[in-house]
């Protein structure tokens, strides 16, 4: 027979919410770093890095209210400390997915040859 005691531990909002925002978060970093992966191997890799830009900024904007309506500091219960990593994480992988995105930018633009006159129109 199983002790019910061992069900009754509950995630409440106060844990639930940051914990989101960190997995978006991770995710923002994974996308992110894949992208970049793939721009370095000549594979297109615009659209992770555009996940990674949106998630990141999610997961950060999300942990951002949460620890600015935290109650209590670390160690209290409220996932505040979650809500730190979500932030952290979210900003990470969204500056990794622009550096992406100005990099698949970068790649797509044609380049000018210096001293060439335009093609007539």
């Amino acid at each position: 027979m199983i002790p019910t005691q061992l069900f009754a531990y509950e995630v409440g909002t106060g844990r639930l919410v940051p914990t989101v925002a960190a997995v978006l978060g991770v995710v923002s970093v994974v996308a992110a770093a894949t992208a970049l992966a793939r721009l370095r191997r000549g594979s297109p890799g615009r659209a992770r890095a555009a996940v990674a830009v949106l998630t990141g900024l999610v997961g950060a904007a999300v942990g951002a209210l949460h620890v600015s309506q935290a109650a209590g500091g670390l160690g209290t219960g409220n996932g505040l400390a979650g809500a730190v990593l979500a932030v952290v994480l979210g900003l990470v992988g969204a500056v990794a997915g622009g550096v992406g995105l100005a990099r698949s930018r970068a790649r797509r633009a044609p380049r000018a040859v210096p001293g060439a006159a335009a093609a007539p129109r």
